[in-house]
């Protein structure tokens, strides 16, 4: 099997404005087949996420209310890994795929001045041939805090992916990299 054309697999957390650490599985197993005389492997080339304001009534709202912002700020973060987790991992961990934060600053002035900043700490569109995946889950997790938004918010993941089959080089940089 040559790498098959791309494709996209989607997934949306919520998180709760109190920073508890929330988790969604990602069920990978109609793409990744681990069998005895061949197997198929999901290599994800580009991860985009979204973030929004989870708290109304119409659905996820792009606007992230901020309230007071005495408190300085909040924030948002999401990771991607091969394993469950119940808190944010660092990239020594090996299950960790991808990651990233949006984070506000701000002060209660006049002004209402905020800063913010959107930041991806490993992503695979910084490494030449993306990510190779050979497990039948992924775990897209996240947590918030601080006066992001009025209440809870929605972290959304969009993986451009591929298929390829596993060879002997391909298995063994697996190995190397993960679990």
């Amino acid at each position: 099997m040559a790498k098959s054309d791309s494709f996209f697999i989607r997934s949306i957390v919520n998180t709760d404005a109190a920073g508890n650490y929330a988790q969604e599985e990602i069920d990978l197993g109609s793409f990744v087949n681990l069998g005895v005389k061949s197997s198929t492997l999901l290599r994800i080339h580009n991860v985009q996420v979204q973030y929004a304001d989870g708290t109304t009534a119409a659905g996820p709202s792009p606007e992230l209310p901020m309230g007071s912002m005495a408190a300085g700020g909040g924030k948002i973060a999401w990771q991607l890994c091969t394993q469950s987790q119940t808190s944010l991992v660092t990239a020594d961990d090996k299950s960790l795929v991808s990651c990233g934060s949006l984070t506000m600053y701000g002060d209660d002035t006049a002004a209402h001045s905020i800063s913010a900043t959107h930041d991806f700490d490993v992503n695979p569109q910084q490494w030449t041939n993306g990510y190779l995946v050979g497990v039948d889950t992924l775990f897209f997790g996240g947590e918030a805090g601080g006066t992001v938004t009025s209440g809870d918010s929605v972290v959304a993941i969009v993986m451009e992916c591929t298929l390829e089959k596993a060879t002997q080089a391909s298995a063994t940089a697996l190995a190397l990299s993960q679990q």
